[in-house]
């Protein structure tokens, strides 16, 4: 066994759970704090302070803001010695989108009607930001064949009605972010997953990897 592709397929694995983790936090604690943060708003708006429920909530969805600065920085290192200008950009990308959902977030604790909006479009700038540097993402997992071809082909598209999407939402065309999240994250979810059970193709890794020297009185036989 080649000892040099354990790091990469480490790497892989905690990429995968990250991806997981993140679609599962974000998702349920924005469930949890957006309505409750509404209800609390149309209710009582002067009643002393966050519901624990909205706490709950919040606290997901910055723990998702981490997972996905995390995401970034740890393809920082795979991607460098393929395409060092897209593996800064795509950690470029992944804190974008991490710190613009963490703004969404705190808006939420003014607990009135407009920071629920606020909310909704800090997350459909930083999907769009998240759909364009992803974009270049793909191409860079086509290139290098970390991944089959297939699955870069998928994610560009999907990342590419992910980002027009959201764009059209923030622009005034309700339903249209909603609708433009199928294909990527549907991508987002099933490239976990291959990270986690298959994890990077052996042959991309190794093909980075410097070979080993031999000593110079080394028989050529």
């Amino acid at each position: 066994m080649n000892d040099t592709r354990i790091p990469a397929r480490l790497t892989a694995r905690r990429v995968g759970v990250l991806m997981l983790s993140a679609f599962l936090l974000y998702g349920i604690g924005s469930m949890l704090a957006t309505s409750a943060a509404g209800a609390e708003a149309a209710a009582a708006p002067d009643s002393g302070g966050a519901s624990p429920l909205l706490i709950t909530g919040a606290v997901m969805m910055l723990l998702n803001s981490a997972a996905v600065i995390a995401i970034g920085v740890l393809m920082l290192p795979i991607l460098r010695p393929r395409t060092p200008i897209i593996a800064v950009g795509y950690l470029a990308t992944r804190f974008f989108e991490g710190v613009v959902l963490a703004i969404g977030v705190i808006s939420l604790f003014l607990l009135s009607a407009t920071a629920v909006a606020g909310n909704f479009v800090a997350y459909n700038v930083a999907m769009a930001g998240l759909g364009i540097g992803s974009l270049f993402f793909c191409v860079a997992l086509f290139r290098s064949r970390l991944v089959p071809r297939f699955l870069a082909v998928w994610g560009f598209v999907g990342y590419a009605s992910f980002a027009l999407g959201c764009i059209l939402e923030l622009l005034g065309f309700a339903g249209a972010g909603l609708v433009s999240t199928i294909p990527g994250g549907l991508f987002e979810l099933f490239f976990a997953v291959w990270l986690i059970v298959k994890g990077f193709t052996p042959v991309a890794t190794a093909a980075q990897t410097p070979p080993v020297a031999r000593p110079a009185f080394a028989s050529h036989s």
